[in-house]
């Protein structure tokens, strides 16, 4: 499949050149033994939780003989030689069969490029990749994002739905470097100015400069109350970056302004923290998740704020660790090949989301990359029935 879109890219690259719903049955979970491990990067707590808790949740089903979890640095900018060394260590186990990446930070492709030298046997999932993506394609023989472009449209329809006047964009040089979200932003400016609500800009703080994830949070707390004084509580507020949705979150309840979505949407990003419920967010099964969005809810009522906060109905990251582990399961049985099913992929969105969950291939100049799939589902708005009586 790898050589198979190096080729159909190379081919696309010579002819520019010339031319200048309903909920989903949840079937009985199959956890018998499979042959090898897995092995589950993610980012460290204070990056992303959910990334770290969804690793931890395989680990409790399967055991750690089965799956091995290992963290990014930190300050992963910085630290690419370090990022090497740990996906080398994994392998250097004959045993692991499988990689999943979450996050696929920058400095992803280096390490996985080093583990292709001496491993062409292991399934290799990327997700949320932050790496060209023609680039991420030849290396991962699954990839799983939101619809980042997707979402350019939708984001700025649900902060006018939500009351928005005005919807202000953070983030900062190295995300705007990134494919997918710059185009989003490009497409958020467009989409802001079809509805008749206004853009603005806001440059915050790269958590992985000298500043650190406590000093973008800080400039968050302080910045919102400005920028509420400036254009109205009528205001809605996005953050690409994942560090910055809790204090994001607090500051516009604190301010009465409005949040359409975290960067990475989920009942549980940001809004525990944010909202003082973090021991209710350790249970992440159906019934918990239901408690998260009561409790939300419940505190947005009380602060004047229902009806002005959104997310997606379940947490993206926590889904793409899990389905992409209980897919890889399902190819080191035999079940699946080398080609992605898309139907069974769909099948464990599903069974770890109970609603049913489409995914679409992404598209660059033409060309369709079939195992590069996006994800977008509906918003879920904060509401008097979501509180659970």
């Amino acid at each position: 499949m790898k050589k198979l879109i190096s080729l159909l890219l190379v081919v696309m690259m010579v002819l520019s050149l010339a031319a200048c719903s309903q909920p989903a049955q949840t079937p009985a979970k199959d956890t018998g033994d499979f042959q090898g491990k897995i092995a589950i990067v993610t980012n460290t707590l204070s990056q992303n939780e959910e990334e770290f808790r969804s690793a931890e949740l395989m680990v409790n089903r399967y055991g750690e003989d089965k799956i091995v979890h290992q963290l990014w640095p930190d300050n992963f900018m910085t630290e690419q030689e370090q990022m090497i060394s740990i996906i080398a260590k994994i392998g250097s186990d004959p045993e692991v069969k499988a990689l999943i990446i979450n996050q696929a930070v920058p400095g992803t492709n280096a390490a996985v490029d080093k583990l292709l030298e001496t491993r062409d046997d292991m399934f290799i999932v990327y997700c949320t990749p932050q790496e060209n993506p023609p680039d991420v394609a030849q290396r991962a023989d699954l990839i799983l994002n939101p619809d980042e472009l997707k979402m350019g449209d939708a984001i700025p329809v649900q902060a006018k739905n939500l009351g928005a006047k005005t919807l202000v964009h953070y983030s900062f040089p190295r995300h705007m470097s990134i494919v997918m979200l710059a185009e989003r932003r490009s497409l958020m400016i467009a989409k802001c100015k079809e509805i008749g609500i206004d853009f603005h800009d806001a440059t915050a703080p790269d958590p992985t400069s000298d500043v650190g994830v406590p000093g973008a949070q800080l400039f968050i707390l302080e910045d919102v109350p400005k920028l509420v004084d400036r254009f109205g509580q009528d205001t809605a507020f996005f953050s690409t970056n994942c560090s910055m949705q809790t204090p994001l979150i607090k500051a516009c309840v604190d301010e009465g302004a409005i949040y359409p979505q975290p960067c990475c949407p989920s009942p549980y990003h940001g809004f525990p923290s944010a909202l003082g419920i973090e021991s209710l967010a350790k249970d992440f099964s159906v019934e918990g998740m239901a408690t998260v969005i009561s409790e939300t809810a419940k505190i947005l009522k009380e602060k004047g704020v229902l009806g002005r906060f959104s997310t997606w109905p379940v947490p993206v990251a926590m889904m793409n660790t899990v389905a992409s582990t209980e897919y890889a399961i399902e190819w080191l049985k035999g079940n699946v090949g080398d080609e992605l099913d898309v139907k069974v992929l769909e099948e464990k969105m599903a069974e770890y989301a109970e609603l049913t969950v489409a995914t679409s291939p992404y598209t660059e100049e033409g060309l369709e990359i079939p195992h590069f799939r996006l994800i977008m589902m509906d918003f879920l708005t904060y509401g008097e029935e979501h509180i659970i009586k």
